[in-house]
């Protein structure tokens, strides 16, 4: 609790709080980009494209309805769930890689929690319209209530971003969950021999340590606008 106070009773203190977290961010983004790269010159030994991999693994839970479709640019891999398809990046698709196929694992381990009603993303999907408006509000409504020296205003930003951060909070466990969803079947259905797991792995915790820095980049900035509305 004083850590706290500490930081909400000083601003530039607060600042240099937000500023470590945006480094932490960027070394995780690239830390991610130095894994993936390094494991995508690792072929795995069965040589099969990650799309048909991911094909593999959705039909082996049931997911014949799922589609695995290509998608452009590096590192774009997403499931949606409103279309119900696997999306995987131009780096990965056609890729029979360590790092392309843990990717593809990992997206399809989403698709798995979507089906199953996993309780995390049924949330972060229920909060995803209210998160995704509140993300172009909340700098609005709290600096112009501290300009016009107006606390409800200022109030109403907090907890607006307070929201967003919950977003954040509630990506944690899903992402991880993915990830080990991902790692069974390229256990069990021998998708990957051990050594190649190795690696899938790295580049699967890399992809997840992005997460926790944006959650740590939310929690500071939500400090910070406390700390600066407390002086007001």
């Amino acid at each position: 609790m004083e850590f706290l106070e500490f930081f909400l009773d000083n601003v530039w203190a607060a600042h240099f709080l937000v500023l470590g977290a945006f480094i932490f961010a960027m070394i995780a983004s690239a830390n991610v980009n130095r894994t993936f790269s390094k494991y995508d010159k690792v072929k795995s030994f069965r040589n099969v494209p990650a799309h048909v991999i991911s094909r593999e693994i959705l039909d082996s839970n049931g997911l014949h309805d799922v589609q695995v479709i290509p998608t452009r640019g590096k590192l774009t891999d997403h499931y949606d769930p409103r279309k119900r398809v696997v999306a995987l990046s131009e780096s990965t698709y056609n890729s029979t890689s360590v790092s392309a196929i843990g990717v593809a694992a990992h997206e399809c381990g989403h698709a798995v929690q979507h089906a199953t009603k996993y309780a995390p993303i049924k949330i972060r999907a229920a909060i995803f319209p209210v998160v995704n408006l509140v993300n172009r509000t909340w700098i609005f409504l709290a600096f112009f209530g501290m300009f016009m020296y107006l606390p409800g205003l200022i109030n109403v930003g907090i907890v607006a971003f307070l929201l967003a951060s919950l977003f954040q909070l509630v990506t944690l466990p899903v992402e991880f969950d993915a990830s080990k969803r991902a790692m069974n079947p390229i256990s069990s259905q021998n998708i990957l021999d051990p050594k190649e797991q190795v690696g899938a792995r790295k580049t699967l915790t890399a992809a997840a340590m992005t997460y926790v820095a944006a959650l740590l980049v939310s929690i500071t900035q939500l400090i910070r606008l406390l700390a600066i509305a407390k002086r007001r």
